[in-house]
């Protein structure tokens, strides 16, 4: 289950949007609702929790040890179905493969991951320190979610009949390991526009990371969070979010409508969902998914630089609303493009078209 970080005041963040379970344990096959009310009830407790221990961002800003030389370190473990943290290391940093799909899927993504913040932010893994980055696959039963601890990722096997092994998706390893750097850099309140704000970043470093993987400019990446987690995808079910439509990512009998607005004028008032952290992350989305379009090129080397700068911003509070945040892109895109450059112009626009700005 998502559980508190032993030795960390850390949040838990869960991929799976409790509304979601919530509508599969209401249409699903009897089987299909048992396995979302078990990952219901293991999730609950904890996303209380989550709503208020947001961590301001000086009480784990780490300084990297002098003549220290960045490097990749994983370790992946195998819970063998069980909830104990982290279980048994099944492979290590430059060992070979195991031919275990969720053993090599969660190694390979820890790289992906590692390998975009590195080379194209300059950031030494998750802390900026060259935190070791490990994993833990085959977690519960049947668990319907993947996580970030504060301290490893936490992969569940899917339940098989809707969704595969959360180790599939590369853009939701990127995700849940972007909340880490979110934490440690912003400490944006889990709860509200903030929460939201907080999603959403994830999201887009999420998809940045899959993008950068595939090598993909703005205009041919998919936009969406977790394509690959559906057992049996279709026009229905194409994905969890959709950054370049919200809304759109699924319309199904079992799971629902995707509620995620595009506009303010749509936004969800709601005490569901830590205030709507999941639904309204659709705004700030379509915004960065409009400026790295009309920005053009490699998203990260464009719209994306402008966010990590605004997320390392000493500007940005942990309540942060949707306005603040967006006039703090401004500031960054004024810095990094210049003043009147048609990113910068690219990136107000892009809040405008949301009703943010």
């Amino acid at each position: 289950m998502c559980t508190e970080a032993p030795s960390h005041r850390h949040s838990i963040f869960c991929i799976m949007p409790p509304y979601l379970l919530a509508a599969i344990a209401k249409n699903g096959t009897p089987a299909q609702r048992a396995f979302a009310i078990d990952t219901l009830s293991v999730d609950h407790s904890f996303r209380t929790f989550r709503a208020t221990s947001a961590p301001a961002r000086s009480q784990h800003r780490i300084t990297p040890m002098a003549g220290t030389t960045p490097a990749l370190k994983r370790t992946v473990f195998d819970a063998g179905n069980k909830q104990a943290l982290p279980g048994k290391v099944v492979r290590t940093e430059g060992s070979q493969p195991s031919n275990d799909p969720a053993v090599d899927e969660a190694y390979d993504g820890l790289g992906a991951t590692y390998d975009m913040f590195f080379k194209e932010f300059g950031r030494n893994s998750i802390d900026d320190a060259g935190l070791p980055l490990n994993a833990t696959v085959h977690y519960d039963k049947d668990y319907d979610n993947a996580f970030w601890n504060g301290s490893q990722m936490v992969f569940g096997d899917g339940d098989g009949t809707l969704f595969n092994r959360f180790t599939i998706s590369l853009d939701v390893i990127g995700h849940e390991l972007t909340h880490g750097v979110t934490e440690i850099e912003a400490g944006l309140a889990y709860q509200g526009q903030s929460g939201a704000l907080n999603e959403s970043v994830s999201d887009i470093f999420g998809s940045l990371v899959k993008q950068h993987k595939l090598g993909q400019k703005a205009d041919e990446a998919d936009w969406l969070i977790g394509a690959d987690l559906f057992a049996e995808p279709g026009p229905t079910r194409l994905a969890l979010r959709s950054m370049k439509a919200p809304g759109t990512a699924y319309d199904d009998p079992v799971l629902g409508k995707d509620p995620q607005p595009a506009h303010m004028k749509d936004y969800v008032d709601t005490v569901q969902d830590n205030g709507g952290v999941h639904i309204n992350s659709g705004i700030p989305n379509r915004a960065f998914y409009l400026a790295a379009v009309a920005i053009g090129g490699h998203a990260w080397e464009g719209a994306g630089k402008i966010w990590y700068d605004t997320l390392q911003d000493n500007r940005l509070k942990p309540n942060a609303n949707f306005k603040a945040f967006a006039k703090l892109t401004q500031s960054s895109a004024d810095k990094l493009f210049g003043a009147g450059s048609s990113a910068a112009k690219a990136v107000t626009q892009a809040w405008q078209d949301v009703g943010v700005l």
